[in-house]
């Protein structure tokens, strides 16, 4: 295990003026054993931040150190990283059982040692009565645990995971993300996981980076990116359904955008005139989709406190607690 250090990162395709700068000056210090999750919406840059903690990728600018090693210059299988793809990156003709060992018998590891190794990993993630079979004849599921099982077996520093889960079913994604946890729990593996999905950030990390157009958002651990969202574009990114943002809301303040989170807004007899739009039923709770003047917020509700016409007029009192204050001109928190 080792920890991993981003010390103003920066991407660039092209040189001189009409160079393409992609990635903005990363800085993260990522502890050893610590599981942190890259987020953001498609193009934001955080799969090419992975590569390049992989090597894939070459570092325009700053440096990247894998423990007390600083490893810029160095290829992929010099980091003593593992990664596990999208796609699974299966070899379709092999058993599970050689996708898992390929890399060992490449590195001319002892056969009593591979066969000690897979069966070890299998044994972690429930695999070893599927060694014998071949990718095709697996679940997507089965096949991403064959991946996840092929890194483990290499026993690497530091694990990266490209949006592994993105290719699985709703179902199958969450019994998934069940699995990496209690994986990351027995090895204790440093980690740097990337998706789109912020559901699986918020479940998955111990920590968080946040990405937006190149930029670090924010990073902080889920409950920190949740309660104190360091911009406006991490308070609309994070949460489901998310925050409100209000640039004229009785009582705000000039310059500024009011944040409030749909579960910190009580329906009663005071606060807040909002005329009803939809009503979303979610089982045990309603999402009220209401405007309040030019602008449309949601109010979280619970069945208990029934469903208000559409059309009707209710009103929502704002938890004085709970507000966030924004800049209106850089979306930075106040």
């Amino acid at each position: 295990m080792a920890s991993l250090s981003l010390r103003n990162i920066v991407k660039r395709y092209g040189i001189g003026p009409k160079a393409n700068q992609v990635i903005h000056g990363v800085n993260a210090e990522i502890h050893n054993g610590e599981f942190v999750v890259i987020v953001g919406p498609s193009g934001c840059g955080k799969s090419t931040l992975l590569r390049m903690v992989a090597g894939l990728e070459e570092i325009s600018g700053g440096e990247l150190y894998i423990g007390d090693r600083m490893v810029n210059n160095l290829e992929p299988a010099q980091r003593d990283i593992a990664m596990v793809f999208q796609n699974y990156a299966l070899y379709p003709h092999m058993t599970n059982f050689d996708n898992m060992a390929y890399g060992l018998k490449i590195a001319k590891v002892p056969k009593e040692e591979i066969r000690a190794r897979v069966d070890k990993s299998a044994k972690i993630l429930e695999l070893g009565h599927l060694l014998t079979r071949k990718p095709r004849e697996l679940s997507g599921g089965q096949r991403q645990r064959v991946a996840m099982g092929r890194a483990i077996v290499r026993q690497p520093q530091v694990f990266l995971f490209d949006e592994p889960l993105s290719n699985l079913d709703a179902k199958l994604r969450a019994q998934t993300r069940l699995e990496i946890q209690k994986l990351h729990r027995e090895l204790g593996i440093t980690s740097l996981f990337v998706t789109h999905d912020q559901v699986e950030a918020m479940t998955l990390a111990e920590r968080m980076i946040v990405m937006n157009a190149g930029n670090m958002e924010q990073f902080g651990t889920p409950e920190e990116v949740y309660s104190r969202p360091a911009t406006t574009f991490v308070a609309s990114f994070i949460g489901s359904p998310p925050m409100n943002l209000l640039k004229n809301a009785p009582g705000g303040r000039p310059g500024s955008i009011l944040g409030i989170r749909p579960e910190h807004l009580d329906v009663g007899d005071t606060g807040w005139s909002l005329q009803v739009e939809t009503v979303e039923l979610l089982g045990a709770e309603r999402l009220v989709h209401a405007r309040l003047g030019d602008e449309t917020l949601i109010i979280r509700t619970h069945e208990d406190q029934g469903a208000p016409a559409i059309g009707s007029t209710i009103r929502a009192q704002p938890r004085e607690d709970r507000l966030h204050w924004f800049d209106a001109e850089t979306g930075k928190r106040k």
